[in-house]
């Protein structure tokens, strides 16, 4: 079977480098949830959603994710200046993929686990080419995951600075955008503050 056959390869981009900065600097992808690091969570919604592989980049006490989460079969980049943002994070995970024999990259943040393998799935198949830009969305609002073709790294790269990720190059090209809704099979919510470990259990 050959690549045209196949789709298009995409892989699983998973942001896990924060800090915890307003949760008292837990790092995020250590918070449990059901018994297990929220990094696993998210490795597991990638996987089970599709994608080709995944690649995780870490940040806040990454030693320490390593070795306290399963990451196997992970590809995993170490962003030193994850204190920059999730900016600077992205630009660590696609500046890896860059040459590689992915056609796209799924981005996942590691704090929002109530996305699953269903969101991810639906992003997933609605990507058709190298070129390809898809988000999900919620009752009509962008959300994640988001899918960026390859050919759009280097210009996804050139503007992810600071917190704001891809958020104005995805402002810039709203109008190239596939929108797949997920609310009926995903919740779009973060955890950020203290108040947000109540999604946790």
């Amino acid at each position: 079977m050959d690549r045209t056959d196949r789709g298009p390869v995409v892989v699983g981009l998973l942001l896990a480098a924060g800090g915890g900065r307003r949760l008292g600097g837990r790092p995020k992808a250590l918070l449990e949830h059901r018994g297990r690091p929220l990094v696993e969570h998210a490795v597991r919604a990638l996987r089970d959603g599709g994608c080709a592989r995944v690649h995780v980049v870490l940040g806040a006490a990454a030693e320490e994710v390593r070795a306290r989460a399963d990451l196997a079969g992970c590809a995993v980049t170490v962003n030193p200046g994850w204190t920059q943002g999730m900016g600077s994070s992205l630009r660590a995970g696609l500046g890896a993929l860059t040459g590689t024999d992915a056609d796209a990259a799924l981005v996942l943040l590691v704090d929002q686990p109530g996305i699953g393998p269903a969101a991810v799935a639906r992003v997933r198949t609605a990507c058709r080419s190298p070129s390809c830009l898809v988000a999900a969305s919620y009752d009509g609002e962008r959300g994640h995951p988001v899918l960026f073709g390859a050919d759009r790294w280097a210009d996804v790269v050139a503007g992810a600075v600071g917190d704001r990720g891809a958020r104005e190059y995805l402002r810039r090209h709203r109008d190239a955008i596939t929108f797949v809704e997920c609310a009926d099979v995903a919740r779009l919510y973060d955890i950020d503050v203290p108040e947000d470990l109540k999604h946790l259990d």
